[in-house]
């Protein structure tokens, strides 16, 4: 691998086509970091997709820019690796801030690939030439809440996830799987609830969820394992699974049947794959999330989902589902069947659009060797 000649960070804020509402509380608005890996007169694009506020993580896009400024890509110029596959082991010495670690490195793949002339996928080792969709809906009213999984079923969505959190579970669950039948349904509570909360967690079995995804802290495997064996309804891990490590111990400790990588979270595209590697052999089935990401890290976020593991539908929704426009000259579609195609251009398949960086931008900085 050539090393770049810098690296600009791009600080955005993109306006979202709708307020998109957690436990975590309400945005309506996402910052994030584009990475420019510029090298030769070509770019490689990632994204650190932190927001403004540390709740999800503890990054944000000021902490973010900060670490990759002063740590990250010092490091970088000065170990020269062989490959971008090495950046976890260059960036070992900086404790966390994977998200950071996740955009540097995912842009330089990005350049490898349009450099070799090879899709990034191809980098990655996916097999797959297009990938299963899902959609993931905020905490809304009742009855547009309804309207919009009618709506995204309807368009070939191949499963819907809604957000839940204590006082808003029973019924919209209820009132969704009456409306979708026997559809993928499945429900993601971002480590809203305790374990003493268990017999109610266990009501959910009625309706006959795929997984429940997050229901206790992102720290607390121990008790996910003991809910674990007190559902019939499987335990899917997103917040915890932050490392290969966590994600050993939570496969060997049955705190989870179903695994969300999401290449951000976890550091960037090596660490996404080694976690898909290892859960593919403890027959442990994995789908690739999301964190808001424009259309750069959406892309990333498709071509990791096409590695053989990931078996179910991920959070990888079309560009309109979040942004418009977005920040590539292509925007990512899900076609009719439920389905995002690999795209066969170099690197991510997509241009970034510089006047729409230019006018969402907040701030841009220069790392140089």
């Amino acid at each position: 691998m050539k090393l770049p000649d810098r690296l600009v960070l791009h600080t955005l804020r993109l306006p979202l086509v709708f307020p998109f509402e957690t436990s975590f509380g309400r945005v309506e608005s996402q910052d994030t970091i584009l990475v420019e890996a510029v090298g030769n007169g070509v770019s490689g694009w990632g994204e650190v997709p932190a927001s403004a506020q540390p709740h999800y993580s503890s990054e944000t896009v000021v902490t973010a820019a900060y670490v990759i400024r002063e740590f990250l890509g010092p490091m970088l110029f000065a170990s020269r690796p062989a490959s971008p596959a090495a950046c976890p082991a260059v960036f070992a010495r900086v404790r966390g801030h994977a998200m950071a670690k996740a955009g540097v490195e995912s842009a330089l793949w990005d350049l490898e690939a349009r450099r070799r002339g090879v899709p990034v996928a191809r980098l990655y080792g996916g097999t797959r030439k297009e990938i299963e969709s899902g959609v993931s809906l905020g905490i809304d009213p009742l009855r547009a809440l309804l309207r919009r999984v009618e709506a995204f079923a309807a368009r070939g969505y191949r499963r819907i996830k809604l957000k839940i959190m204590p006082g808003w579970d029973l019924k919209p669950l209820a009132a969704a799987r009456a409306l979708l039948g026997d559809f993928p349904l499945t429900a993601d509570a971002n480590g809203a609830y305790t374990a003493a909360q268990a017999a109610h967690l266990a009501r959910l079995d009625r309706f006959h969820l795929d997984y429940l995804e997050q229901p206790l802290g992102h720290e607390d495997l121990a008790d996910h394992a003991r809910l674990a064996g007190k559902l019939r309804t499987p335990l899917c891990l997103d917040e915890s699974i932050a490392s290969p490590d966590l994600a050993r111990n939570a496969v060997e400790m049955k705190a989870c049947r179903v695994v969300n990588i999401k290449p951000g979270r976890v550091g960037g595209p090596t660490q996404a794959i080694r976690i898909h590697d290892l859960c593919r052999k403890a027959r442990i089935p994995v789908w690739c999330g999301g964190l808001l990401e424009s259309g750069v890290g959406r892309l990333h976020n498709v071509a990791v989902a096409s590695l053989p593991g990931f078996t179910k539908p991920g959070d990888i929704s079309g560009s309109d589902r979040y942004y418009a426009p977005d920040v590539i000259d292509e925007p990512v579609v899900v076609s009719a069947r439920g389905t995002i195609a690999l795209r066969p251009e170099p690197g991510i398949g997509a241009e970034v659009r510089r006047d729409v960086l230019v006018r969402r931008r907040l701030r841009r900085e220069v790392v140089r060797p």
